[in-house]
């Protein structure tokens, strides 16, 4: 780490019962890594306890959802001049003790941008209720078609990203549920993507906002915009 200049990128609703521990255990990992926690119109004390872990907090007038809440972290990045950003998620499931897995693929130039996958070990331990496990699978294949080459996990939050990849998610990145649509977009900027297998825990505190009337909704709308974005022209922020 000590050859860039790096952060971490942290989005968060809600989530005091775990995001003192998540920007703890970050510093733990790095004192080094500055953490920028984004508050995404939280209800409770997230942006209080995340401020005394150590953190920035970027605080949200209002709720602007995930994809949001990430591109404001990456524009952040963009424009404090970070060469080196990870992302983790407020929940906890994401282990900082995993990261040097993503990050020393991308310090070799191996990767422009590497994504923990949860799924690429077919012996791992993680094992999601079956519809989101179907679900998964099938965005997965339908990706990996689009981008020729093989990906497992689509949906996962955790990643690690130089330069190119900060600037492209800072100017374009998309929201609702983005991490589908933003895989595809990755690779049609001609960024090398890469995945490697982690290990995650499961959610200590709070609830996810996916229920399953929004998961049905979750396939319809990223099938058509995965539709929609095989047509849309590159953002300049890319290199396509």
């Amino acid at each position: 780490m000590a050859e860039r200049r790096g952060i971490a990128i942290v989005p968060a609703r809600n989530e005091e019962g775990a995001i003192g521990g998540v920007v703890s255990e970050i510093r733990a990992f790095d004192p080094e890594l500055d953490v920028v926690v984004v508050d995404d119109g939280s209800s409770d004390r997230t942006a209080e306890l995340a401020a005394a872990a150590g953190a920035v907090v970027v605080r949200l007038p209002f709720n602007l959802g995930i994809g949001g809440a990430v591109q404001t972290g990456f524009k952040y990045a963009l424009e404090h001049g970070y060469e080196l950003a990870v992302r983790l998620d407020g929940d906890g499931q994401h282990d900082p003790g995993e990261l040097p897995k993503l990050i020393e693929p991308v310090l070799r130039g191996d990767a422009d941008i590497v994504v923990g996958s949860r799924f690429a070990d077919r012996d791992g331990a993680y094992r999601p209720p079956l519809a989101r496990r179907l679900g998964i699978g099938i965005f997965a294949r339908i990706v990996s078609v689009l981008v020729r080459q093989r990906v497992t996990d689509t949906t996962s939050g955790f990643q690690a990203l130089n330069e190119h990849g900060i600037r492209l998610f800072a100017d374009d990145y998309p929201h609702d549920y983005p991490e589908v649509e933003a895989t595809v977009m990755v690779v049609r900027h001609r960024l090398t993507l890469l995945e490697v297998p982690v290990r995650m825990r499961e959610r200590e505190h709070g609830r996810s906002s996916i229920t399953a009337l929004r998961s049905v909704y979750y396939m319809i709308k990223v099938l058509l915009a995965l539709l929609v974005g095989m047509f849309r022209r590159a953002s300049p922020g890319g290199s396509a």
